[in-house]
């Protein structure tokens, strides 16, 4: 009897002393483990992973939706009714007009490949070029789609980065051509023709003529190079170059703020101490 009770002294005091107390114990909470946090965080996490993955998808197939149903809209009232397979049908068959854009586009490229295309082109290309507005209009979008378009071009292909808007600042640019014409005439050093995009919207931006040494490549994609654009910095591609290269520093950050810039006759750069 004296050694149960000495027993159950000692397990007491132990208890007291290293502070346990079974029925503290996170483990024991329903609502809470010790491994994977508070029943309300898990919840929260499982409800960003879920808009993570079904955000994207429903965006992307609502644009896609959005888009052939504008060229439905504007192409099947074109279509004559017995011809239209809506009108045999109970419902509209979505797609349709999208279909009948892309036979059109292609019977079109199939007539011009032959003579007599290649003949109705070059006269209502002579009758465009007369015309005053016209001329000017056709002939910079027929350029823009032939250097986009053709097989070989090297236009927005690469990501770049250029030190912008100032010394010390870069941004991400694409360069769309070789500068050419008066533009590089007039210029010592050879430059390119370099689009800077704007965020979110990368359609518009700021076309530079940078010199191609002051130029750093990027091996990044295009389109990832884009989607960092789009997103502000929030999507960033990971550095897929070998290790060894990844520790070559190609740009700095280093700005010169405290000197001028001055011109000489020589047009020469110096660069002078500010006036404090």
């Amino acid at each position: 009897m004296n050694s149960d009770a000495t027993s159950e002294q000692s397990s007491g005091q132990d208890e007291k002393s290293t502070g346990k107390n079974p029925g503290k114990n996170p483990g024991n909470n329903p609502g809470e483990s010790p491994d994977r946090g508070p029943l309300g965080a898990r919840l929260r996490t499982y409800f960003l992973a879920g808009i993570l993955v079904t955000a994207p998808i429903t965006i992307t197939l609502y644009a896609a939706w959005l888009f052939v149903d504008f060229v439905d809209g504007k192409v099947t009232p074109l279509i004559p009714a017995q011809y239209n397979p809506s009108t045999y049908l109970p419902f509209d068959i979505p797609g349709l007009g999208l279909v009948v854009v892309a036979v059109v586009l292609i019977l079109i490229g199939w007539l011009t490949a032959g003579f007599m295309g290649r003949l109705f082109l070059r006269i209502s290309e002579r009758i465009l070029r007369r015309m005053p507005v016209i001329s000017g209009v056709y002939g910079a979008i027929k350029q823009i789609f032939e250097t986009v378009l053709k097989k070989q071009s090297n236009a927005f292909r690469e990501a770049v980065l250029v030190e912008y808007p100032r010394r010390g600042m870069w941004a991400i640019a694409f360069i769309t051509g070789r500068t050419e014409g008066e533009v590089q005439n007039i210029t010592e050093e050879e430059v390119v023709n370099v689009f800077l995009p704007t965020t979110p919207n990368p359609t518009s931006g700021f076309l530079l003529f940078i010199p191609k040494k002051d130029l750093i490549p990027l091996s990044m994609p295009v389109d990832e190079a884009i989607k960092m654009v789009i997103s502000g910095g929030i999507v960033t591609p990971p550095d897929r170059r070998p290790k060894a290269e990844q520790e070559i520093k190609k740009a700095s950050a280093a700005t010169y703020e405290d000197v001028d810039i001055l011109r000489e006759k020589g047009r020469a750069p110096v660069l002078v101490t500010k006036k404090k």
